[in-house]
């Protein structure tokens, strides 16, 4: 069996600080909601302190096991594309772990290639935060 694309990576600043609020708040887990309150930007939270919705899609780890998960709403509209999670100087959402670092997280995105939405397409569901695939 092939493994999985890879549908989210981190820059290596993105893995620096990761590898920093790591070490200050135990592990953690990234959500992205596309909801208000910054809900364009990846929310970082120690893991546990945010619960997962049953239809959240689980993207995929970063910088070693950290989940990345996303709304299913927001999955819909990206499902077509690989993220890349930036660290970039500025403010974030004051519920984000990184706020008080004087940076925040911030996505880019590309559209798959034909041969990663092929590959995509033959794959199981991701799973969902109910602990099936969805």
């Amino acid at each position: 069996m092939t493994e999985r694309i890879r549908r989210v990576e981190l820059t290596p600043a993105a893995e620096d600080l990761v590898r920093r609020l790591t070490a200050r708040h135990g592990p953690l887990m990234f959500h992205q909601s596309g909801g208000c309150c910054d809900g364009s930007s990846p929310m970082c939270y120690p893991r546990g302190e945010f619960r997962v919705g049953a239809s959240d899609v689980l993207l995929g780890h970063v910088a070693g096991d950290t989940p990345f998960w996303m709304g299913a709403d927001q999955y819909a509209y990206w499902r077509h594309t690989h993220l890349t999670v930036d660290a970039v100087p500025g403010r974030g959402s004051g519920f984000s772990l990184e706020a008080p670092e004087g940076v925040r997280f911030l996505l880019r995105s590309r559209l798959l290639t034909e041969e990663e939405s092929a590959r995509v397409a033959a794959e199981p569901p991701l799973p969902t935060g109910d602990g099936t695939a969805g």
